[in-house]
């Protein structure tokens, strides 16, 4: 019974920390999440500001594996390159250390339960008085309720030796080598299994600290902790393309390197150590009761060895970011893309896997730009084959051509919604902040945009090719009025594609989409006006109703091209009064459903 009793304390007082944990790194995000992802982008020109960049998110967020799928993430959708990745990685692996201090210098030389407690109930307090600060509140309840559990699990460790005979593990004090050996292999499947290197590691010093394990072999655990928790950048690369895979290689390996030298010289390092920390960790010391007590130089020396290794791992690794990255690219091959091979595959990692949602939205960014580009190609392709159409051979055979291409991209276009849908679904399922919430419905509107302008660029190709099947072609004087016209909403859409999508919206960008939409509705009018003259002339009737509908659908692409545009510059402003402008109504039934 008091073997049950202990495992349910030491389960409690784990989950209670990873709990803390979550919430404090939540908290951050929510409070910093966008900033966060601009910081990774705009301050990863070189490979050593890079590596700073890295190290500083870190040590804010508190979140190895938060920051590192983030960077993969990037990489995924093209914001950063391979080599601007290997540097924030880096400069990640070292910030992840800070919490391995705080533990070590807090939770082991500070009576933590005098302020755990508190920090919970300002927290709380915080969230529940003002909304704004709801985020700030998250993160103290956060370090609140990690060092509560933190307390726990020391509380119980310190008497599990009265529950449980642990002669066996004298046996590991004789095996030298061979226990650092087993701790290693300890420390991986530890961290795996709790899925955060900075849990274990605490879990190690309490097991240290308590005399549980030997100082030594906790060293060997501490150096499997860190090839533990590459398993999120694993499932990470899992989820995403090769520059993706790539990025996640990148992180595995450069801590498998690590523990591949650091592992010989090991004691070596500690020896080191020894001279450069106060404090004996092999010492056992006794109360002046005669008990023992825990010997807190122990967690100190441990979280000095993993910053020494990462800090001298980064250091070799530095000079070595283009030939590791060209290492990299030969080991992962790159793959034909999705569009290549038939059908739009999105994989990714469930929001609820994961410890970054807040900074977990932005992967669809790069979709969204890439759905664009193809619903633009859609069009860019009409626009030049009925440019060119009064010099083809056979025209009818080339608008059928023209109709099953332009079927496959509205398929493939509904595929990308589908999935897309699904991902930001996924995100918003989990705790965000209401600008994050915003973003999200935000994007939604913007695909649903986009899938509809697919699907108008493949109705108007349908409606062409009957046109001409009927010989109802339009005469040289009207495809001169009709061409500046189409370039007009091309010109849209590219701007779309190139400079709305993924970049801050301007007031003179927002004042260049407001010129676009003026001068499109005005040569639409002036368009349909020319048409209803000639059929009062006697042209006929039926290529004019053509021609009146064919304005009047493009221009609908137009209308498309300045809501998106609408709806992104929100994303950047404060939420406003007011209903947002609906999306047109649909004249014709669905196509590709």
């Amino acid at each position: 019974m008091a073997i049950f009793s202990l495992v349910l304390n030491l389960t409690g007082g784990l989950c209670m920390f990873l709990f803390g944990m979550k919430i404090m790194s939540d908290g951050i995000q929510q409070s910093a999440g966008d900033r966060m992802r601009k910081i990774l982008h705009y301050m990863t020109y070189n490979r050593f500001v890079g590596m700073l960049t890295g190290f500083v998110v870190t040590a804010l967020v508190q979140s190895s594996s938060a920051v590192t799928v983030i960077i993969i993430s990037l990489v995924n959708t093209g914001l950063l390159s391979l080599v601007q990745s290997i540097g924030v990685i880096l400069g990640t692996n070292v910030g992840t250390t800070i919490t391995a201090w705080i533990v070590s210098i807090v939770g082991f030389k500070v009576e933590i339960s005098n302020f755990a407690l508190p920090a919970v109930g300002i927290g709380f307090i915080t969230g529940v008085i003002k909304w704004k600060y709801k985020s700030t509140g998250t993160m103290i309840m956060g370090f609140g309720f990690l060092f509560m559990g933190l307390h726990y699990l020391t509380h119980e460790m310190s008497s599990i030796q009265e529950v449980i005979n642990f002669d066996t593990i004298g046996m590991f004090r004789d095996l030298g080598f061979t226990a650092i050996l087993i701790g290693v292999l300890v420390g991986i499947g530890m961290t795996i299994l709790v899925n955060s290197s900075s849990a274990s590691i605490a879990i190690i010093m309490t097991m240290a600290f308590n005399d549980i394990v030997t100082f030594e072999m906790a060293a060997g655990m501490v150096l499997g902790a860190n090839v533990g928790t590459t398993i999120n950048a694993f499932l990470a690369g899992l989820a995403g393309n090769t520059a993706a895979k790539r990025a996640a290689a990148v992180h595995i390996l450069f801590n498998v390197v690590g523990i591949m030298w650091a592992l010989p010289l090991l004691l070596q390092i500690l020896h080191v150590i020894g001279l450069i920390i106060p404090g004996d960790p092999r010492e056992v010391l006794f109360s002046a009761g005669g008990l023992r007590i825990g010997n807190s130089a122990i967690p100190v020396h441990l979280a000095a060895l993993q910053t020494t290794i990462k800090i001298i791992n980064s250091l070799l690794f530095l000079p070595l970011v283009p030939q590791f990255a060209w290492f990299v690219s030969f080991l992962i091959r790159d793959k034909p893309s999705s569009y290549d091979q038939g059908h739009y595959r999105f994989a990714y990692i469930s929001s609820s896997r994961l410890d970054s949602p807040e900074l977990n939205i932005f992967r669809v960014e790069k979709e969204i730009r890439d759905m664009a580009g193809l619903t633009a190609s859609m069009y860019g392709r009409f626009n030049r084959f009925i440019q060119e159409l009064k010099g083809m051979e056979d025209p009818v055979a080339s608008a059928a051509g023209l109709c099953e291409e332009l079927k496959h991209k509205e398929e493939y276009t509904d595929e990308m919604r589908e999935a897309l849908t699904s991902f930001l679904m996924d995100c918003s399922r989990s705790q965000l902040s209401s600008h994050s919430r915003r973003r999200v419905s935000q994007f939604l509107r913007v695909i649903n945009y986009l899938e509809e302008m697919s699907d108008d660029c493949y109705i108007i190709s349908l409606t062409l090719q009957k046109s001409i099947a009927k010989n109802r072609l339009f005469s040289d004087r009207e495809m001169e009025e009709l061409v500046p016209y189409l370039n007009l909403v091309e010109e849209f859409l590219d701007l779309v594609k190139g400079e709305l999508l993924g970049q801050r919206i301007s007031p003179a960008l927002t004042q260049r989409t407001k010129d676009l939409e003026t001068r499109i509705n005005k040569s639409r009018k002036k368009l349909q006006k020319l048409s209803r003259k000639r059929i009062r002339a006697g042209k006929d009737i039926k290529t004019e109703l053509f021609f009146i509908d064919l304005v009047r659908r493009i221009e609908r692409l137009g209308d498309y091209c300045y809501d998106i545009s609408s709806t992104l510059g929100k994303i950047q402003e404060p939420q406003r009064s007011g209903a947002p402008r609906p999306a047109l109504p649909r004249t014709s039934p669905r196509v590709g459903s």
